[in-house]
């Protein structure tokens, strides 16, 4: 991935980050797009301020969870779509401060992280259905329309919105990035992305704000260029939440098996991206069990996946064979096994060069590897690498990841995909 060379290179190092979707949602626990899904009124939706007094809220346990599960990062939503504030803004009413917790939860979690060290990223959505001067015109993630009491005003709201984003590189110490969210208002404005600059030399900018910004953000599995890409030459951070049918908490979630989620994250960090995954708490603060199971079911993957992609460079560039995904590290290389094996031998034309050896990270056991003919092509008479006898039964629940040490690699090739 290429660097920026200032201190936004922090976002380099780091691999996988976790995602925080929370706001006054997790009271109904049905969807973060409540409010607009459901057609309710804001003067009915915003009543829940009233019933917000997560008892469980500790950010703490949020990072103890984060760290089991080998993330590195947090990003969290300081203001969805609803445009509930979860910090003491002083340019409205509408915040967690004037909830009955009263706590300033974004200074609680800000204190937490600068504490241990882990970089703090803040997610913003620039549509909002409460601020009066939104011009809700019922485009995709906005309100039908304006609701009774509303101004619309461009102007005015962006001046609204400078002034909170100013609030958040100000008062809660260093910041490692704003996460923008649907900016439907069509406005690019330099200007504010040079004043988070200024105010927070180190934050990273997504590209869904007011410019190109410093990283893209392909999220869940809807943008598929990132199957056909075998290296993200740009600043990349998928995004993606442990249930495929919300981001904030939803008590009869659909939850994503944990062998899809650690599939599709190797696929962003083979290839040198970023991964970006999101739990939603609930009510109370607290993260759903089965959320936890899952977060630590990725995290013992990570223990040992982590050698073949921290530090490493993607070679995918080496290899015709598009089931498997190659990270490399001096004279090492990691076959990664992305995609289920449905047999138990993997080649990896046109390698030709034995290892020194070949390892299982998953377990540390010895696998078999030759450099012998594929019958298919023996008219070439070109020998290749062959890893044999893969346990495929015994790791069905993860991706499989073969260290190869000492391998002669030879020059990269070119970095198109072939079908």
């Amino acid at each position: 991935m290429k660097r920026f060379g200032d201190a936004r290179d922090w976002f380099i190092g780091p691999k996988l980050g976790l995602f925080v979707h929370w706001g006054l949602y997790a009271i109904h626990g049905w969807h973060e797009q409540e409010q607009m899904r459901r057609g309710i009124p804001r003067a009915e939706y915003e009543k829940l301020i009233s019933q917000f007094h997560p008892k469980q809220f500790n950010p703490d346990t949020w990072l103890d969870l984060a760290e089991s599960a080998g993330m590195e990062y947090i990003c969290f939503t300081t203001k969805h779509h609803d445009g509930f504030c979860l910090w003491d803004t002083a340019q409205s009413d509408y915040k967690v401060t004037n909830s009955p917790f009263g706590m300033d939860v974004l200074r609680e979690l800000a204190d937490a992280c600068h504490q241990r060290n882990i970089p703090l990223c803040l997610y913003y959505s620039v549509a909002d259905w409460h601020h009066k001067n939104y011009p809700n015109r019922n485009q995709s993630h906005e309100l039908p329309g304006p609701e009774p009491g509303d101004v619309p005003d461009i102007d005015k709201y962006i001046n609204y919105l400078k002034s909170q984003i100013r609030e958040l590189c100000t008062n809660y110490g260093q910041i490692h990035g704003i996460w923008w969210d649907m900016n439907q208002t069509g406005v690019e404005d330099d200007s504010i992305h040079k004043m988070i600059r200024n105010l927070q030399p180190a934050a990273v900018i997504n590209n869904r704000g007011f410019g190109k910004g410093d990283f893209g953000t392909p999220e869940r599995d809807w943008d598929r260029s990132v199957e056909t890409t075998l290296e993200f030459t740009e600043p990349t951070e998928a995004c993606n939440s442990v249930g495929s049918e919300s981001w904030g908490y939803r008590r009869d979630e659909d939850y994503y098996s944990s062998e899809y989620l650690i599939r599709s994250m190797d696929t962003i960090l083979a290839k040198g991206g970023n991964y970006l995954l999101n739990v939603g708490p609930d009510e109370d603060g607290a993260i759903p069990q089965q959320a936890m199971d899952i977060l630590k079911h990725i995290g013992h993957w990570m223990k040992f996946a982590s050698e073949g992609i921290k530090n490493c460079q993607p070679a995918n560039d080496l290899t015709e064979n598009r089931s498997v995904l190659l990270t490399r590290k001096g004279n090492d290389m990691y076959v990664h096994l992305v995609d289920r094996p449905g047999t138990n031998g993997v080649w990896l034309k046109p390698l030709r060069d034995l290892p020194a050896s070949a390892t299982l990270l998953n377990d540390g056991s010895a696998i078999d590897v030759r450099v012998t003919h594929l019958p298919i092509t023996h008219k070439k008479q070109n020998p290749q690498l062959h890893l044999q006898n893969l346990p495929t039964e015994k790791f069905n629940n993860e991706v499989m990841i073969i260290k190869l040490s000492e391998i002669l690699v030879p020059e990269r090739r070119d970095n198109t995909v072939k079908k």
